[in-house]
């Protein structure tokens, strides 16, 4: 292997550290409450005693979770303790006397990068990512990225927002990271 390839593999552990170093500080600042469910994500649903209504499944793009018996419950916009309030009403009394119903969070959005890196597409989110954590599982940048024109597409509750970034700018699930191309 190159010497190239050495450094951009040394690069790529080091970035995946910091990510996980910055997950784990995280998790102990932020209680999963908070989190507002979104198209994309991906929950576990444990009902007890009834392992049939139980299983994983995902937020679809109309922001609902498919359940068994109980069809289509909204969940873009909730957060997990809201979800699980949501299944405990749709349950019963018409299926299950007080129903007991754990939702956890399996898996967040990705995150997306776009224009000069070396491989744009989606990357999955880590608490703690920055913009500088995904530019580098996107390869870096290439030799015409814009540095210093940095944007982040984000959806909320208002619709979807731009914003100057960074390379230490937090990201949240779903952002869309763009690189502009320099002309010079």
């Amino acid at each position: 292997m190159s010497g190239h390839g050495n450094r951009r593999l040394r690069r790529a552990a080091l970035t995946m550290l910091l990510a996980l170093l910055g997950a784990v500080a995280a998790a102990q600042e932020q209680p999963a409450d908070e989190y507002r469910l979104a198209v994309g994500d991906r929950v576990k649903v444990t009902v007890y005693g009834h392992e049939d209504l139980s299983g994983e499944f995902e937020v679809d793009a109309s922001g609902d979770v498919s359940l068994p018996l109980i069809n289509e419950i909204p969940a873009a916009g909730r957060s997990l303790d809201e979800l699980e309030a949501a299944i405990v009403d749709a349950l019963q009394p018409d299926y299950l006397i007080q129903p007991r119903v754990s939702v956890e969070l399996l898996s967040l959005r990705p995150v997306y990068v776009l224009g000069e890196v070396e491989a744009p597409g989606s990357y999955p989110f880590h608490s703690g990512m920055t913009v500088v954590n995904a530019i580098a599982e996107a390869g870096g940048f290439t030799y015409r990225a814009r540095r210093n024109r940095i944007r982040i597409v984000r959806s909320g509750k208002d619709g979807e927002v731009e914003l100057q970034a960074e390379l230490n700018t937090p990201l949240k699930p779903g952002d869309v990271i763009q690189i502009p191309e320099r002309f010079f």
